[in-house]
């Protein structure tokens, strides 16, 4: 099988290839799991790219363009469309050239990237259930390379509803999910920190509706998202710290 270049990923991943292209990329990625891993990270990214400037596209044209003469607000719609594709393709790439300072406050946006894709899921919010609980510790242990927990959040009104592993910036990454009695759901995101100092201090960080509370303990960072309240959200992340840190 003849490698797969890098542009064919990435139109492998707008959707803009035949079934038989596809098909070719498909078994590549079965046999690769490296390239598969990397094109879920950068499907993930899409999407949250999406989620933020989707909605754009439907707001109508402000009055201020449509008074100047015919047709130019065009051309200020072409430039402000490039501008903010701009932004976003910036934004994108540099997570790929990403230094280890860079790295807290990349764990905090990486992990509410994964809260914005997978927690609004209905039917597979989740690759393995907290029925499951062992065995989805016990793999994503295995795949990290340490011993996890999956925290205990009853008391605060939150059960398990699972896990699945990640693909991040420095490796795979554990993805556990919570959910109260509302559907409310908050997400722990656990990855690799190569190379940087212990520092157990809380960190916040508001990514959009995301609000995200982050730490690096060792060579792990770990980061509690959830689109509720700053203060509810430090009451959670303070058991987790707790149950991870006895």
């Amino acid at each position: 099988m003849k490698p797969v270049a890098e542009a064919e990923l990435h139109t492998y991943i707008d959707g803009a290839l035949s079934e038989g292209a596809r098909a070719e990329i498909e078994a590549w990625l079965a046999s690769h799991p490296e390239d598969a891993e990397r094109l879920r990270a950068y499907a993930e990214q899409n999407a949250l790219l999406r989620s933020l400037y989707n909605p754009v596209l439907d707001e109508p044209v402000p009055a201020a363009l449509l008074a100047v003469r015919p047709h130019a607000w065009r051309r200020y719609a072409a430039a402000a469309a490039i501008f903010a594709l701009g932004i976003g393709l910036g934004w994108l790439v540099r997570g790929m050239f990403i230094t280890p300072q860079m790295l807290p406050a990349s764990l905090a946006r990486q992990a509410a990237i994964a809260h914005v894709v997978y927690s609004p899921e209905v039917r597979h919010p989740v690759e393995v259930t907290a029925s499951e609980e062992e065995h989805l510790v016990n793999w994503l242990s295995k795949r990290l390379g340490t011993t996890l927990k999956a925290p205990k959040l009853g008391p605060l009104g939150y059960e398990l509803v699972g896990g699945r592993l990640l693909s991040g910036p420095q490796g795979p990454v554990a993805h556990f999910m919570y959910q109260d009695g509302r559907g409310q759901r908050l997400t722990l995101y656990v990855s690799r920190q190569r190379g940087e100092p212990r520092d157990t201090a809380f960190r916040f960080s508001q990514e959009d509706r995301v609000s995200v509370f982050y730490w690096v303990d060792g060579n792990f960072g770990y980061a509690l998202s959830g689109e509720i309240k700053r203060e509810q959200l430090l009451q959670v992340a303070e058991v987790v710290y707790k149950q991870l840190n006895p």
